[in-house]
């Protein structure tokens, strides 16, 4: 076991959740594991209680308790395969000498977790192009989804960019396949959303449930979302291309929205169950065929103020394989459809 620890957050951190700050610097302790240290009072920031989700500021000094030896801060950066490398390389969308922008694939998770030991966050070993120290992830997107994933490459751009994140200066448009077609073809979804009981030692295969608007405030743990919604275009009812805003960034947000309106995300199993089946005013989320059955969600566009230049960057990413053979099935043409169908709404 180790001793106490009293580590300093560097400014690079500032902003950062307690619970990912810790990962960073002992990946081999779990996340359950974290909230435990927090509740029983183990983990302290500046001497005081503090959330697995407290935010961090520079200067700070986070007690550490004893730890098992395998939970050493890590000095060895893990080894990238030439592989491993030539993957992550390939996926770079966008480059200069302060940010990073890639195409995440769609089965690679941004962080490592539970079972997780290949990720965006470790690859990024490969994609230093002459820096010391590797890109630092400013968001996330879930392992399945894929799109525009947004690194810095020094701390005070990470700072900077993690601060737009956090205060909504930064615009992400989602395209969906969706099963049916929502009506009306543009709208806002206000459901809360509460943590469901996760399964296994630290929560995998989390869910979150909807909660109609009128009941957020009297439920336990529940947060407010919006997502808004546009119908690009659709096949006979069947199913439908729609863009998706999240105005907020709770924990599968998109997913959990589409679904509670009857309209889940193709080969969303979580959320919109395995089968063929009707589940409201649309269909499940398998449309069976050829279409494949993963998930049919992709981050397409990220427009930000860069935070050296000062200029607007938006960033397109194109579709992951199993998407454009979908699109390409149904017809469906990128050039055929507005980069922003929200741009001219008041």
């Amino acid at each position: 076991m180790s001793r106490v620890q009293i580590l300093h957050v560097e400014d690079g951190d500032a902003g950062q959740r307690l619970d990912r700050w810790f990962r960073r610097q002992f990946p081999q302790v779990q996340q359950g594991r974290i909230e435990k240290m927090c509740r029983k009072g183990e983990i302290r920031v500046d001497g005081g209680r503090v959330k697995a989700a407290t935010r961090l500021e520079a200067g700070q000094s986070v007690r550490v308790p004893p730890l098992p030896d395998e939970a050493a801060p890590v000095t060895a950066k893990p080894k990238v395969s030439e592989e491993d490398a030539t993957l992550i390389r390939a996926t770079v969308i966008f480059r200069d000498d302060q940010l990073i922008a890639i195409n995440k694939p769609p089965g690679l998770p941004s962080q490592g977790g539970s079972k997780q030991q290949r990720h965006v966050d470790g690859l990024a070993e490969a994609l230093k192009f002459g820096y010391d120290e590797k890109p630092r992830l400013v968001h996330r997107l879930d392992k399945d989804t894929s799109g525009v994933l947004l690194l810095a490459r020094t701390r005070s751009v990470a700072q900077s960019l993690s601060d737009a994140f956090r205060s909504r200066e930064t615009r992400k448009i989602y395209w969906a396949a969706v099963a049916g077609c929502p009506n009306p073809l543009m709208g806002t979804i206000r459901f809360g959303l509460v943590k469901a009981p996760g399964h296994g030692k630290g929560g995998e295969g989390e869910k979150m449930n909807a909660i109609h608007p009128r009941d957020v405030d009297a439920t336990p743990g529940a947060k407010r979302a919006t997502t808004d919604y546009a119908v690009l275009t659709s096949l006979a009812k069947r199913a439908s291309w729609a863009a998706l805003v999240p105005v907020t960034g709770r924990t599968h947000q998109l997913r959990a929205h589409m679904a509670e309106i009857g309209h889940p995300i193709i080969g969303d199993g979580k959320y919109g169950g395995s089968a063929q089946e009707n589940l409201g005013d649309g269909w499940g989320a398998q449309l069976g065929g050829e279409i494949s059955r993963k998930l049919h969600l992709h981050a397409r566009s990220l427009s930000f103020v860069h935070p050296v230049t000062g200029n607007r960057l938006t960033l397109t990413a194109p579709l992951p394989d199993h998407m454009a053979r979908t699109w390409s099935t149904f017809d469906w043409r990128t050039e055929d459809v507005p980069a922003d169908p929200f741009e001219d709404i008041e």
